[in-house]
């Protein structure tokens, strides 16, 4: 199947290959029939994407911000790779659509395959969607004009703004902005008795929209004439759905709102507030967030768990089942806003007109027209951009798996190196694989990670999915006869844990964990110096994790296992390398915080069998412009500091420091010993250590739950 992506380095669109997704619970597959193609919001990301540097930065001083704080911490050149590599990556288009359920996922009992739904969020502009049972419903079929439907993202945005702003029917509301957008809610306001009077710089009035008034915006006397509109009060309410670089629209929105009133932002523009007007008429102010109620909550968008309609009536999916309901009882038409459809393989049309608009066309609602083809249904894609070099003097790579680790980091390093030939993606469908494709073409990518097992072509499982779905892949490649490497953390629990080792100790393939940090130059270093066999060392690590929110499916006890497993995993195995003794005990204090209730603000202690002790201070709660990751090493006289793998003090008889550009946290090594391990050039002395590390993390995990449940 085909879907469009942003190139947001030129602002250039392109069409995509990728196999089709699998189905997921409480998901379902639908094939899309219309996409919108929003002249607001994509628009200013295709525009964005056509700037230069200079303009990008200037147009997003948040990103320069968090890019200043990383190279404060990191280093000029790890921070100009991270940014670069970013900006490289292709950004899905599209959030609106109207399509055909293919498939459903257990959980999905709202509607079934052959449905007509409407569907939003996931709704990209791709010929099958996988969407959330939170996020479609189901078309009447009464609405026989169904390209409207594909509005429905529009239509639960202008909901989710007359809810926000508490309209009453028979109240007189202002719309200011009559782009799609502003037309959408006048007609909604309309179908719900409103009487609405519209504002913009330019008179965008449509037949179909009936308004009170039209005012234009920038009239300096717009404002009275509001007031002579109703009587002298002033509109009951306000809805701002322009899209502009200006604190107008929000300056006319206090003037033209009655005491009491409410102002309510939907659209994006300056938001500067006058203190005056807002006082004088108690005046109230709010923005709608998106669609709805569960927009940006992973557990009702992801995980398809809804809200009770006791306590939340207009949810995401409740906003836009209403809006077709309108549609379907011919309260709402919008067929008349319908100015262009443009075939899905000309899509970059559509945006040109949206942005340059070279031919001057008058256009406000544009759709995407997808067709038939049996090219959509593949689950295998052959890439013919992929070098054919099955020569045997490279590691040919299957992967499983293409998160944001897989597409800013491995991959990136993996071909840098040259010593990888990328032969098999496996992911079950979303934007990942064509992310990972367009930066790292593999020989083919398939849904089906089973193809890969099976490939005698393939010498290297590399594993890199949620954490829950490590131990069953690794398993399940060992037991193929494939060398494995896994990020990590190689699994969750103990089972998983004795069945990978059992199956490791009679596979012939080799087993690797991402614990990279273990080979970074300034750790080697360090090692090299240390003579722990005569001298025990205490070792001090402190990770500045920083915070990650609690939806997170990282903090999820069946998907990720929680942060320690999943990364504390990193700095247990660092000193279990300079130590080089076996570990005998470890133990984790969690700390007792109601604010932060996700176990990831720990102290874990280590005990070795050379007599020497560790300790590692992982947490979320400090400062982003700290240094994230910093070790301290005291034996025979001497201390070595660490600062985030880019500088490295020794304190001895006289002090010395080694500092790097570029931050280097052993990714690359680590990659290169895992070929010379599979060329027989060096023993796999890692994995032992990867296995004991893991078992005494998940058993003092085990003890901070048992802990817990204790009350204790």
């Amino acid at each position: 199947m085909k879907q469009l992506f942003l190139n947001v380095s030129d602002g250039s669109m392109k069409l995509i290959d990728q196999p089709m997704p699998t189905v997921k619970e409480n998901m379902a597959l639908v094939e899309s029939l219309y996409t919108v193609v929003s002249a607001g919001t994509e628009r200013g990301l295709a525009s964005f994407g056509g700037k230069n540097l200079v303009q990008k930065a200037l147009e997003r001083p948040d990103q320069v911000k968090k890019v200043l704080e990383k190279l404060s911490t990191d280093g000029i050149v790890t921070t100009l790779e991270s940014a670069f590599n970013k900006l490289a990556e292709p950004m899905p288009m599209g959030y609106s659509g109207v399509g055909r359920v293919v498939a459903c996922g257990r959980g999905v009992t709202e509607v079934q395959a052959g449905d007509l739904v409407a569907m939003v969020g996931t709704a990209y502009h791709c010929e099958i969607n996988r969407v959330s049972r939170t996020m479609l419903t189901k078309v009447p079929e009464e609405l026989t004009d169904y390209r409207q439907a594909a509005f429905c993202a529009l239509g639960g945005i202008a909901l989710e703004g007359i809810h926000q702003a508490e309209v009453v029917p028979g109240e007189t509301v202002a719309v200011i902005g009559m782009g799609l957008l502003g037309h959408i809610v006048s007609r909604i306001l309309n179908a719900y008795g409103c009487d609405v009077i519209g504002y913009d710089v330019a008179d965008k009035t449509m037949p179909g929209t009936r308004l009170r008034a039209f005012l234009n915006s920038g009239d300096d006397n717009a404002a009275d004439m509001t007031k002579s509109l109703t009587r002298g009060r002033g509109v009951d309410k306000v809805i701002i759905t322009a899209a502009a670089d200006s604190n107008a629209p929000m300056d006319l929105a206090a003037a033209i709102a009655r005491d009491r009133g409410i102002i309510c932002m939907i659209g994006v523009t300056r938001m500067n507030i006058d203190r005056r007007p807002y006082y004088e008429r108690e005046l109230s102010f709010r923005i709608a967030r998106s669609y709805g109620a569960g927009r940006y909550d992973a557990t009702y968008e992801q995980k398809g768990i809804d809200y009770p309609i006791g306590y939340v009536r207009f949810t995401e999916g409740r906003n836009i089942e209403e809006f077709v309901r309108l549609l379907a009882q011919g309260r709402l038409e919008l067929a008349d806003m319908i100015t262009h459809e443009i075939p899905f393989e000309q899509a970059a049309q559509a945006y040109e007109m949206i942005t340059k608009n070279p031919r001057h066309e008058r256009y406000i609602g544009v759709l995407l027209k997808y067709g038939d083809g049996e090219e959509k249904w593949k689950g295998r894609i052959e890439n013919v951009r992929a070098a054919k070099t099955a020569s045997g003097d490279k590691i040919r790579l299957g992967l499983i798996g293409a998160g944001n680790f897989v597409r800013s980091t491995m991959l990136p390093v993996m071909k840098e190196t040259g010593l990888f030939e990328f032969r098999g993606l496996a992911t079950t469908g979303g934007v990942g694989a064509a992310q990972a494709n367009d930066g790292t073409p593999f020989a083919y990518t398939t849904n089906d990670y089973r193809e890969l097992l099976a490939d005698p072509e393939i010498d290297l499982i590399a594993v890199s999915t949620q954490h829950n779905s490590h131990g069953k892949f690794v398993t399940e490649a060992l037991e193929a006869g494939k060398s494995v490497y896994c990020e990590k953390p190689l699994c969750l629990t103990l089972q998983e844990l004795e069945e990978i080792r059992a199956v490791y100790e009679r596979s012939e393939g080799e087993l690797f964990v991402g614990l990279n940090r273990r080979h970074a130059p300034l750790i080697r270093q360090i090692k090299k110096e240390l003579k722990t066999d005569q001298v025990p060392a205490v070792y001090d690590f402190i990770a500045n994790a920083g915070f990650i929110p609690k939806d997170h499916w990282v903090h999820d006890e069946a998907a990720g296992g929680g942060r320690i497993l999943g990364e504390a995993c990193h700095f247990v195995d660092l000193i279990q390398y300079l130590d080089g003794s076996e570990l005998t005990d470890l133990h984790v204090t969690a700390a007792s915080n109601s604010a932060y209730p996700m176990n990831d603000n720990v102290l874990i202690t280590l005990r070795f069998a050379s007599g020497a002790v560790g300790n590692i201070v992982y947490s979320s709660m400090g400062s982003k412009k700290y240094p994230k990751e910093q070790l301290r090493v005291l034996s025979g006289g001497s201390v070595y500091e660490m600062d985030n793998f880019i500088r490295l003090r020794k304190y001895g008889s006289m002090k010395t420091v080694k500092e790097k550009l570029r931050q280097d946290k052993g990714i690359r090594q680590e990659y290169e010993f895992i070929c010379r391990v599979l060329r027989g050039q060096e023993k796999n002395t890692a994995i032992a250590d990867a296995f004991r590390g893991q078992e005494l993390l998940i058993r003092a995990m085990q003890r901070v739950k048992e802990h817990e449940n204790a009350g204790l």
